[in-house]
């Protein structure tokens, strides 16, 4: 009884340390998700505006007559390419496997798709699979900054100029809540349409575009893909470090317990080892007196 007690004890202490490994894990990401989040609400409503703002200029490009540059150009095809970002640590519950269901239904719902991996989980993810994909990004680190995302538009507009594809999207984890993340996948290009308004009176903003349609388009497209891409980089982020931060609270309330459950048994097997010496010291005793 001795030894159970004894093994009973090593795995409490066991437990405990990785309770305190997890508990430590959970505080990092909680200070990394402050930061993170903060940029992402910072950057969600220029991304918006930019949007709108160049759907609109594709728009009043169309009704003029005039000629689209390529990267602002509707293809018929159905090529497709999906920016796939996931971490390059795990760790963070489901956040990874949410992106690769979905990334592997896209693909399924879609006979030509080339791949863009982001993170060290969906590269080594599709390499076991002997998938073939475009370009891979890993180790890009906790603090995003714009010139990874610029480097990644450089590719994606390199081969959509080409014509290697004929739509660009990207799925990624939506921050929602430190709780709640959310799979989305969202067009970049072709350029998405603006939302249709209801048709409003008295007078109407006038919009005046120089030097030129494609003037503009041409640079407000390369900084709507760039800016697209950083926002969904900090999207992930942030989904990462809240995902990682309940995954590893789950872990330490579920340490706490199996340590509570542990104490119990073993108080349990305590009690019965020193009720089996009373009895055996009753037992002599009455042995001796018998005599």
């Amino acid at each position: 009884m001795a030894e159970s007690t004894r093994d009973i004890k090593r795995r409490m202490q066991s437990i405990d340390n990785t309770r305190q490994i997890t508990k430590a894990m959970e505080m990092i990401a909680a200070a990394k998700l402050r930061r993170v989040q903060e940029r992402v609400e910072r950057s969600r409503p220029y991304l918006e505006r930019l949007t709108d703002t160049l759907g609109r200029v594709v728009q009043a490009a169309k009704k003029e007559g005039d000629e689209l540059p390529i990267m602002a150009q509707t293809r018929e095809g159905s090529r497709r390419c999906l920016v796939v970002m996931t971490s390059d640590r795990g760790l963070a519950g489901g956040y990874n496997a949410n992106i690769l269901r979905q990334t592997d239904r896209y693909m399924r719902d879609y006979d030509d798709v080339q791949l863009i991996l982001v993170g060290r989980k969906a590269r080594d993810y599709y390499r076991r699979r002997g998938q073939n994909f475009l370009a891979e990004y890993v180790n890009l680190g906790d603090h995003i900054t714009f010139r990874q995302a610029q480097e990644m538009s450089q590719v994606v507009e390199e081969f959509y100029a080409n014509e290697l594809f004929d739509q660009v999207d990207i799925v990624y984890n939506y921050f929602v809540n430190s709780v709640t993340q959310r799979v989305r996948v969202r067009p970049i290009l072709p350029i998405p349409e603006p939302p249709e308004e209801a048709e409003r009176t008295g007078p109407q903003p006038l919009y005046w575009f120089e030097p030129s349609f494609a003037g503009v388009l041409n640079t407000l497209v390369p900084q709507f893909v760039q800016t697209s891409l950083f926002q969904a980089l900090l999207e992930a982020s942030a989904s990462e470090q809240g995902a990682r931060m309940t995954a590893m609270r789950s872990a330490t309330d579920n340490a706490t317990e199996m340590i509570r459950d542990l104490t119990l048994s073993f108080n349990r097997a305590r009690q019965d080892a020193i009720t089996k010496e009373i009895s055996e010291i009753v037992g002599g005793a009455e042995a001796l007196q018998s005599r």
